[in-house]
């Protein structure tokens, strides 16, 4: 009696609030989810810790612990909540719609079995994670290995005026840049050496930078035509990413063979 009591009183709190809908993410137990259906209170009795926090964004609504902490303030709105079902298997899900933050939203992925939707997920996230980095840095470089191309013909240029033997090293590094194209060459069934050649003498010859490898052999080699681009930041921290690795490499001074004796 006391439990119930105790519970009625919580439900009442909830509903003096001007709440219309309780989502809970601990649960609760089927004398609380009775006493919700007795006083006309829909409830979802268990929500995960994650799911809550995008919930409360989504809505504008904060999380509380305790009911004596729950105001009119505290609430989210949504215009709209419904459960559907999807796939051969029945699959139940809780939209929540007409939200209060509209830059809040969810991608649901579906596909003929976890491969295909686990791919999608990772395009997705690629996708996004180019958005992030216009985000921070709106600057962008043309693609198709015509950034590495230029950026190799100025190290060149640049290793011919340094006097020292640092100018292999700098050779070296431009050589490494020239691979980016040169993968993207073969990956498209063309000739690599042959096509790189050709490009890179394009661009010193044409003084055009834009100059890239044409992957979808359209007859054009000018990546702003094509709107072939990449994100500056991401650009850096490849190239970045790929000198401290060689660095790290380099630094080890004993190599062991496998099958070497202890």
């Amino acid at each position: 009696a006391v439990v119930s009591t105790q519970s009625t009183g919580m439900i009442k709190k909830i509903k003096d609030s001007g709440a219309n809908l309780a989502i809970c993410q601990w649960g609760f137990d089927d004398e609380a989810n009775h006493l919700c259906l007795q006083n006309e209170l829909p409830a979802v009795r268990w929500v995960g810790g994650p799911e809550i926090e995008l919930i409360a964004i989504a809505t504008g609504g904060r999380i509380v612990p305790r009911f004596s902490e729950l105001t009119p303030e505290k609430l989210g709105y949504a215009g709209k909540v419904r459960e559907i079902e999807f796939g051969t298997t029945k699959d139940r899900m809780l939209v929540i719609e007409d939200c209060k933050n509209t830059r809040a939203v969810t991608l649901f992925l579906r596909g003929s079995n976890s491969m295909i939707v686990q791919e999608a997920k990772r395009s997705i996230w690629d996708a996004m994670c180019v958005i992030r980095n216009l985000v921070r840095d709106n600057r962008i470089v043309y693609g198709g290995g015509s950034n590495e191309i230029s950026c190799a013909v100025a190290v060149s240029a640049a290793a011919d005026k340094v006097p020292s033997i640092e100018q292999y090293a700098m050779r070296a590094f431009a050589d490494a840049l020239e691979s980016v194209p040169m993968a993207l060459a073969e990956n498209s069934g063309f000739a690599p050496f042959a096509t790189l050649a050709e490009v890179k003498s394009r661009q010193i010859k044409e003084n055009n930078p834009r100059l890239g490898i044409d992957c979808m052999d359209n007859g054009e080699n000018d990546m702003k035509e094509q709107h072939v681009i990449e994100t500056l930041i991401g650009k850096k921290q490849q190239i970045m990413l790929a000198t401290q690795l060689v660095r790290m490499i380099l630094k080890i001074d004993d190599v062991r063979s496998p099958g070497e004796e202890e």
